[in-house]
C-alpha cells in the first residue's frame, strides 16, 4: 500500500515510521526540505536505539528507513492510496492543500487530516468529492501512542470510516471512531487537564513543578500537565485550546490561558525549544518539590473532578460508547484508567461538591455540572 505523509515535522513523521513498519511504501512531503532531512535524521536515531534495545533487528531498522521516500513536490504523491496531512492546525492552509492535491491522486485515493480538533466537515467542504474524506487522528508520539481517532464528517461516504478503522487496527494501533465536534473525543475531554492546571498557576495557588506533583503522586499520572505540554508543544496545545473554545461559541469551560498565550509568543515551547515550563538544557536540574499535603490534595480534587464533568458530559451527549470513552482517554493521553471508572471510585456525590465549591468560588459557568453528573 502507498501512503502519502504531508508534513515531516513530529508528527507526521511518526505516522511514516508507524505506515512503514506495516510494511508500506511511504512518500513524505514537506515545503520546507531541511525540515524533513531533519526529520529523517531524527527518525536514525530512534531506529538505532530501538535496535539497542533488540526491539527491531538491524535490517528491520533499514528496511523502515528505505520504505519512506522524500517528495520534493506534491505530484510525488499521485500513486497513493491513502494521503495523511499533518501539517500546522490551520484551516484554510489544510483546505489549499487538500484542494491541491485532489488535482493529483486517482479518484480512489483516501484523503485525511491529522488534525486534533479542527472541523473535518469545514476541511473537506470545497472538494470535489468529499466523501473520500475523513479525519485520522494519532497522537504524539505517533509510534508509540496506540489510539487513532477516525472521524468522518457529514460528507464522508458511509464506509469509509469501518475500512480505515480495519486498516489501523492491521497496524496495531487502537482505533475509535469519534464524531466531527470540536476537540474529537481526546483533546474535547482532556482540556482541564491543561486549563485548570494552568489556571492554578496564574492564581499563584501552586507553581508547574507542584501541579505535576500533585497529579503523579496522587493521580498515578506518568506525566503533569505542564511536562505533558511541554511535550506536545505549548504552541499546539494552545492552538488546540483556541480552536476548541471558538467551534464551541466560547464557551468558558474551554477558555484558553493568558499564560499559555505568553509562552506561546515567546516561543518557549518545550521540549522542541529546549525551554517551556521545564529548563531542557543539558545540565539542568529540576527543582525538588516540597510535598504539601492539603496544596496537593486540592490541586488533584480540582482538575480530576473537572475531567470526570466533562467525560459524564460526553456519555450524556452520546460521542461515543462508554467503553470507547475510557479507552480514548488511557490509550490517547495515557491516563492511569477511565474517567467514568475514576468517577465511581471516587464518587461522583464528591466530584459534585467539588465543582459545587468551584462554582461557589469563582461564580463562572466554567464550573457547571453536567446535568447526568447529578443523576449518577
Amino acid at each position: 500500500m502507498n501512503i502519502g505523509i504531508i508534513g515531516s515535522g513530529t508528527m507526521g513523521i511518526g505516522i511514516a515510521q508507524v505506515a512503514a513498519t506495516n510494511n508500506c511504501s511511504v512518500f513524505l512531503y514537506d515545503q520546507n526540505s531541511s525540515q524533513t532531512e531533519k526529520s529523517l535524521e531524527g527518525l536514525q536515531k530512534v531506529l538505532a536505539r530501538l535496535v539497542e534495545k533488540n526491539r527491531i533487528d538491524f535490517e528491520e531498522s533499514e528496511n523502515i528507513y528505505n520504505k519512506i521516500k522524500f517528495c520534493t513536490e506534491l505530484k510525488d504523491l499521485k500513486d497513493c492510496d491513502l494521503v495523511i496531512e499533518a501539517i500546522i492546525e490551520n484551516k484554510e492552509i489544510k483546505q489549499k492543500v487538500f484542494a491541491d492535491l485532489e488535482k493529483i491522486v486517482s479518484s480512489d485515493c483516501i484523503l485525511a487530516s491529522n488534525t486534533s480538533s479542527i472541523s473535518i466537515t469545514s476541511i473537506s467542504a470545497d472538494l470535489k468529492n468529499s466523501e473520500r474524506f475523513l479525519g485520522i487522528h494519532f497522537f504524539n508520539p505517533a509510534p508509540l501512542m496506540p489510539l487513532v481517532e477516525i472521524i468522518p464528517g457529514l460528507l464522508t461516504a458511509e464506509k469509509l470510516p469501518q475500512k480505515v478503522y480495519d486498516l489501523m487496527k492491521s497496524w496495531g494501533k487502537v482505533p475509535v471512531i469519534a464524531q466531527d465536534i470540536p476537540g474529537f473525543i481526546v483533546n474535547r475531554i482532556a482540556r482541564p487537564f491543561y486549563g485548570e492546571a494552568l489556571r492554578i498557576v496564574e492564581e499563584k495557588i501552586a507553581t508547574p513543578e507542584q501541579v505535576d506533583e500533585a497529579m503523579r503522586s496522587l493521580g498515578n499520572f506518568k506525566m503533569g500537565p505542564f511536562e505533558l505540554m511541554d511535550l506536545i508543544g505549548i504552541d499546539i496545545n494552545f492552538a488546540v485550546t483556541k480552536t476548541v473554545y471558538k467551534d464551541y461559541f466560547y464557551d468558558s469551560k474551554y477558555k484558553p490561558s493568558l499564560l499559555q498565550q505568553r509562552m506561546s509568543e515567546a516561543k518557549l515551547w518545550g521540549r522542541k525549544t529546549g525551554k517551556g515550563f521545564y529548563n531542557y538544557s543539558e545540565n539542568y536540574q529540576k527543582p525538588s518539590v516540597e510535598k504539601d499535603v492539603k496544596l496537593f490534595g486540592n490541586i488533584f480534587m480540582r482538575i480530576i473532578s473537572m475531567l470526570i464533568n466533562e467525560a459524564v458530559e460526553a456519555k450524556r451527549l452520546k460521542l461515543a460508547s462508554d467503553e470507547d470513552l475510557e479507552l480514548a482517554i488511557q490509550k490517547g493521553v495515557n491516563y492511569p484508567k477511565g474517567l467514568l471508572a475514576w468517577g465511581k471510585e471516587i464518587g461522583y456525590q464528591k466530584i459534585s461538591e467539588s465543582l459545587q465549591n468551584l462554582y461557589g468560588t469563582y461564580q463562572e459557568e466554567r464550573y457547571r455540572q453536567s446535568p447526568l453528573l447529578k443523576n449518577l
